[in-house]
């Protein structure tokens, strides 16, 4: 196998695990209704921007793991392997109950150190 054929594969891994996140997405958009997403939102709206007081460059660095082979793949996959271990571990949980621990979870440890 060529270093071709070796990032042509990482970035079809990548491409993969990005229509995975839009699926996981649809499907959290079809199991609640508009009122409830709005709500969510608003709620990871305030989370989001005190992450992004700790941790600036986050948006940078998803798009930049989706340019690398590889880095996209496996960083997803491990949020997803994350996300299902979670809500495995606390039943009636959802993917907002997920989204907000990270957030939360992701600001302590900042502050933290």
């Amino acid at each position: 196998m060529s270093y071709e054929d070796i990032f042509i594969l990482g970035w079809l891994a990548n491409i993969f695990m990005f229509f995975i996140n839009i699926l996981v997405i649809v499907m959290v958009i079809k199991n609640n209704d508009s009122e409830s997403l709005k709500e969510q939102s608003l709620a990871i709206e305030s989370l989001k921007k005190e992450f992004d007081k700790y941790y600036p460059y986050h948006k940078q660095l998803t798009l930049l793991a989706y340019f690398l082979p590889f880095t996209g793949f496996f960083r997803v996959g491990f949020r997803i392997f994350e996300m299902f271990m979670f809500l495995s571990k606390n039943k009636g949980a959802n993917v907002y109950h997920f989204i907000e621990y990270k957030y939360t979870n992701d600001i302590q440890r900042a502050k933290n150190s």
